[in-house]
């Protein structure tokens, strides 16, 4: 059983959500607006969010970005009437796991949903102890990176489950195909540019110049390869 967090402002839906949910064995909370979300997410701490994006107060992307700037680790399914890429490609890029657009099915949402608590219950081993990579110093069991003074910084989680996956895998050039299958957990992505953003964040944190990046490079017509 799980703890879902359903963020829906129009009542018939949450009330169907939440009656298909704990028919499936989960304890339901819902929050009505997007300041509630907030602060039952950072309470509650819920296994998974489902989370609207129109949303009185504050938008979805809104909470999306404050939860994961304030440490929030589990997975965000973002739920709206609107289907154009870049309201997916912002979504995911500020920390969302999954999209899914009304009308939708019940039986692909319980699908998404038991994709992603199975993904965040057995993600890969993380590699033990601390790594220097460029500037950071990275501990990936606790997931938290630190400055050449010492300081943390802040990094999502997706940011540090993708230099983990890069670290994992030294040496080999990996497709972006690949990175949006093994860290977002999808075969198809609508677009692999998601990929390339997040490898400008990362380099921007670890090289030196990242111009002229020493770690993470660019293999031309495949996607990258990290260099310890």
């Amino acid at each position: 059983m799980a703890r879902i967090l359903v963020v829906e402002d129009e009542p018939e839906m949450a009330s169907g959500l939440k009656d298909n949910f704990e028919f499936d064995g989960h304890e339901v909370h819902i929050a009505e607006d997007g300041e509630r979300a907030i602060t039952m997410a950072l309470t509650l701490r819920p296994d998974l969010i489902i989370l609207d994006i129109m949303l009185p107060k504050k938008s979805g992307f809104d909470v999306c970005r404050e939860l994961r700037q304030n440490g929030f680790q589990a997975p965000i399914i973002m739920l709206t009437a609107r289907g154009q890429e870049i309201d997916k490609v912002l979504g995911l890029e500020l920390g969302a796991d999954d999209y899914i657009t009304k009308p939708f099915s019940v039986r692909e949402l319980l699908a998404r949903v038991h994709a992603a608590l199975r993904r965040a219950s057995s993600t890969f081993p993380p590699p033990s102890g601390r790594r220097q990579i460029g500037r950071l110093t990275v501990d990936f069991q606790k997931f938290v990176a630190f400055d050449e003074q010492g300081r943390e910084v802040h990094m999502s989680v997706r940011e540090l489950e993708l230099l983990r996956y890069l670290v994992e895998n030294a040496g080999r050039s990996i497709s972006r195909d690949e990175l949006l299958n093994e860290v977002w957990g999808y075969d198809h992505y609508p677009v692999s540019r998601t990929v390339d953003n997040f490898i400008m964040r990362l380099r921007r944190r670890i090289e030196e110049d990242p111009s002229r990046p020493r770690h993470i490079l660019t293999v031309h017509g495949v996607g990258y390869r990290f260099v310890p």
